[in-house]
């Protein structure tokens, strides 16, 4: 069946402004990245990136017995790294969380300016103050973020928002786009190599239209 970046969950649908990204190996970002609202509503502000393999989720049954949305940023910078988990929790502005931290239980605030590092797994209903590193299983505070880190954070993330327009830019490409960008690529690293189209994944009738016919004519 094909996959569907964009799927509706009875009455509720993803609202994705016309700004943004969302790769299309996702589920509702970028690819291979799930985000599923569907006991609850997740709300991601602009500016932020939800990279590689991510898994956003949200809470309803728990010993609060909240019904607990997760919020990522408002209208600031702000990354969510690599094959992270957050569930029924809340990153605010210029947040960092590390690659495969596990963070983000249910309840957990994840203050403006603060990290949480790669790997740290968070308690739920935890709260991590502004310009602190939290890191460990579990997640206990290690230390304060310097100024240069906490200007990298923002450094980061507008980083990552330039980029996302770049794979939106490539992913919008046609058939016909794409092969003709192919032909400009092997004129300009043309080599006697005979596994070189194969490997550029080049329509070998696309680029040299008169390739088949001079094979016929031999």
């Amino acid at each position: 069946s094909r996959h569907l970046t964009l799927m509706n969950i009875f009455d509720k649908a993803p609202v994705v402004d016309k700004d943004a990204f969302v790769a299309p190996s996702a589920s509702v970002v970028w690819y291979g990245c799930v985000l599923r609202g569907d006991v609850s509503s997740i709300r991601i502000g602009s500016g932020t990136n939800i990279q590689d393999n991510s898994l956003v989720h949200v809470a309803k049954s728990n010993l609060s017995g909240k019904v607990l949305p997760t919020m990522i940023g408002d209208i600031m910078l702000l990354s969510v790294s690599h094959s992270a988990v957050l569930h029924g929790c809340t990153v605010e502005d210029e947040a960092f969380v590390g690659m495969g931290a596990i963070l983000l239980l249910d309840g957990v605030i994840v203050e403006k300016n603060a990290m949480v590092a790669v790997g740290a797994l968070v308690r739920q209903n935890t709260r991590i103050p502004s310009g602190e590193v939290w890191a460990g299983n579990p997640a206990k505070f290690l230390r304060k973020l310097t100024d240069e880190e906490i200007a990298f954070i923002s450094q980061s993330a507008a980083n990552y928002t330039n980029l996302a327009q770049v794979h939106a830019a490539e992913n919008s490409k046609s058939f016909d786009e794409i092969e003709f960008e192919k032909v400009l690529l092997r004129k300009k690293f043309a080599r006697k190599d005979e596994e070189y189209d194969s490997m550029l994944d080049v329509v070998p009738d696309n680029v040299l239209p008169d390739k088949a016919e001079k094979a016929l004519k031999k």
